[in-house]
């Protein structure tokens, strides 16, 4: 998403785009933070944000804390104004344990060591 932002920004159809971002009833995101953002990129996403806030519904996946989106962001003003917009009618589902997705791989791997053992 923020590729396709920052390169419709740089042909000068930002605004085509994140009229684009608001067609969507619900906007799925998934792993922010996993990798950071430069402030150009953090920007767009703030824009996009910003379009949606109050208009349509997010849902954002990350294995960030809250207190970590200053450095995702590279801007901790930036961060609080991204998750005042996010925050303010949101539910936070808190998931944590170990990942689901591993669980069920090293069972595997388990009862593969275990048959050939």
């Amino acid at each position: 998403m923020v590729r396709q932002l920052k390169a419709a920004d740089a042909i000068g159809r930002l605004a085509g785009k994140l009229r684009a971002c608001l067609r969507p009833h619900v906007l799925v995101v998934d792993e922010v933070g996993y990798l950071p953002l430069d402030r150009e990129e953090a920007n767009l996403v703030f824009w996009m944000i910003s379009k949606r806030y109050e208009k349509r519904s997010i849902i954002l996946t990350s294995n960030k804390a809250f207190s970590e989106w200053g450095q995702v962001f590279g801007d901790e003003v930036l961060a609080t104004a991204i998750l005042d917009r996010l925050l303010h009618h949101c539910e936070v589902l808190a998931i944590n344990g170990p990942s689901y997705r591993l669980k069920n791989r090293l069972a595997a791997v388990t009862t593969e060591v275990g048959a050939t053992g």
